[in-house]
């Protein structure tokens, strides 16, 4: 089974999805810690039919959405997408999930953030790329901010899981406040 380096960091590579990454989506969304700090994945039962039909979906209406590849092994460990990508105003929303949990914290998530703005700012072109996230996923949020991510707002107890109410916070990036690390070197001639 072959991935393709779309976008390729120090520690993992953005490819595009295959059929054969409806396996591990399924076992993601149905694993409550994984799935639960994502939002309605964690509300409805998957199974790998189902995704394949949603990767499927994906490769026919050619979405922005990419398997997270780890360099040293060839190994998918999660999935990251742009979605309501609006062309008109250049701005688009954020979502990824590291599905593997041997992966966790280990920085996976801040570099696969990183290669997916990359995209967005130096590929698509556009201008604002926003996300919501609940608070009580202090992993993410920390991983969002690292990458460059700044709170705009929040939603006040947006989030009702176990009787106990949730903010949901609002972040975004603007292009101007993004530094490309991975495609100035194509495009840019080399410092002596």
């Amino acid at each position: 089974m072959t991935y393709y380096k779309k976008l390729t960091g120090q520690k993992c590579y953005l490819s595009p999805c295959r059929p054969e990454d409806a396996t591990a989506w399924a076992a993601w969304f149905n694993d409550l810690a994984v799935a639960l700090p994502l939002g309605d994945e964690a509300y409805v039962p998957s199974a790998p039919e189902t995704e394949g039909e949603r990767v499927q979906g994906i490769l026919r209406d050619r979405a922005h959405v990419f398997s997270i590849v780890t360099l040293a092994e060839d190994k998918l460990i999660g999935r990251s997408l742009l979605f309501n990508v609006d062309p008109v105003n250049r701005s688009a929303m954020f979502g990824i999930v590291i599905g593997e949990k041997s992966a966790w914290g280990q920085g996976f998530g801040t570099q696969a953030t990183r290669l997916t703005l990359e995209y967005a700012f130096n590929l698509l072109n556009l201008n604002s790329v926003m996300l919501g996230v609940t608070a009580f996923n202090d992993r993410a949020i920390a991983c969002y901010k690292k990458a460059g991510f700044k709170e705009i707002g929040r939603r006040r107890q947006a989030r009702l899981i176990g009787a106990k109410k949730y903010d949901e916070i609002l972040m975004d990036i603007l292009a101007e406040e993004f530094e490309s690390d991975f495609i100035s070197r194509y495009v840019e001639p080399p410092k002596n």
